[in-house]
C-alpha cells in the first residue's frame, strides 16, 4: 500500500505544532527518489532548474513545458512528499487567466500538488482566484529571481523600515488571498522572524535565518554538486560533486587500462568464433 502524500494541511500543521519544515528542490525522478527516502516532506520542482540543470545565467528562459515534464518526473519519483511547482517567468504576470491557465497545466500535466509564484501586491489577483479555482499556492517574497535585472542582482531585499513593512504587507495579503506558506528569500533575520510570528501560514526561509518555520535549499547547494559557485546562505552537506568527478576519472582510468569490464562482466558465446 501507498504511503500518504504530505497535504497542504500537513505542512501548517508542522507550523501549528512548532515543527520545522525541511523542503528540497528536485528536478528529475532519480532525484525525486533519493529525497522520498530521505523522508523530505516538501519538494520543490524550481524554476531555479534553468540555472541548475540547463545552463542558463538565471531562471527567466525557463517555459511552462520544462516545468511541466520536470514536475511529473519528480512527482513519479517522489511519492509522499508534497511536490510544489514554480510557475516560471510570464506564466502568471498578465494576470488571473493567464495564472489559472498555466497553473492547470502543473497540477493536470504535471501532476504537481501545488504551485508557487514570486511577488506580492501585483500578484493577489491571480493568488486569489487560483485559491477559489482549488489550486494549492505558495508565495514567495524578498529576493524574487524572475525580478533579477529589475532588483540589480541577488542581494539582500527589504533592508530599510519601509520595505519591511511593504513585505510584512505583502505577506498578510497572500495569506489574505489563500497561499498555504510563503517563501521568505534572502530578507533580513529580524523582519523574517516578525513575519512568522504575524502569519497563521508557514515561512519557509532561504538565506532569512533560523526564525522560519521551514527551510528550503538547492538540490545542488545542498550537496556539493554546485562546484563554481556556492551561495553564503547554503551548506554543503556533503561534498557528492567531488565524489563524482572521482569515480568518473577511475571509470576512465579502467577503461584506458583495460581494467574495464572484467572477465566475469563479459558476455561469452560458450563458442570460438573463427
Amino acid at each position: 500500500m501507498a504511503s500518504k502524500r504530505t497535504t497542504t494541511s500537513d505542512v501548517r500543521k508542522l507550523k501549528l505544532a512548532g515543527k520545522r519544515i525541511p523542503m528540497v528542490t528536485a528536478y528529475d525522478y532519480s532525484s525525486a527518489r533519493l529525497v522520498d527516502r530521505a523522508e523530505i516532506p516538501v519538494v520543490l520542482v524550481g524554476d531555479s532548474l534553468g540555472q541548475t540543470m540547463l545552463g542558463f545565467e538565471d531562471t527567466l528562459p525557463v517555459t511552462v513545458d520544462d516545468m511541466v515534464r520536470a514536475s511529473a518526473a519528480v512527482v513519479r519519483g517522489a511519492t509522499r512528499a508534497l511536490i510544489v511547482a514554480d510557475m516560471p517567468f510570464m506564466s502568471y504576470q498578465e494576470g488571473p487567466e493567464q495564472a489559472l491557465h498555466n497553473a492547470g497545466r502543473l497540477l493536470k500535466e504535471g501532476h504537481a500538488q501545488a504551485v508557487k509564484l514570486e511577488g506580492g501586491a501585483a500578484v493577489i489577483d491571480a493568488v486569489r482566484a487560483m485559491d477559489t479555482a482549488g489550486i494549492a499556492v505558495m508565495g514567495h517574497l524578498g529576493l524574487m529571481p524572475q525580478a533579477v535585472h529589475k532588483l540589480g542582482g541577488y542581494g539582500v531585499q527589504a533592508k530599510t523600515t519601509s520595505a519591511g513593512k511593504t513585505l510584512l504587507q505583502d505577506a498578510l495579503a497572500l495569506e489574505d488571498a489563500g497561499a498555504f506558506a510563503i517563501v521568505l528569500e534572502l530578507i533580513p533575520t529580524e523582519l523574517a522572524e516578525v513575519v512568522t510570528d504575524r502569519l497563521s501560514i508557514p515561512t519557509i526561509g532561504i538565506g532569512s535565518g533560523v526564525a522560519c518555520d521551514g527551510q528550503v535549499q538547492v538540490w545542488h547547494d545542498l550537496l556539493g554538486l554546485s562546484l563554481d559557485f556556492t551561495p553564503r546562505h547554503a551548506r554543503h552537506f556533503c561534498e557528492a560533486g567531488d565524489l563524482i568527478v572521482g569515480a568518473l576519472a577511475k571509470y576512465a582510468g579502467d577503461v584506458r587500462q583495460r581494467r574495464f569490464p572484467t572477465e566475469d562482466q563479459t558476455s561469452h558465446t560458450g563458442e570460438r568464433l573463427e
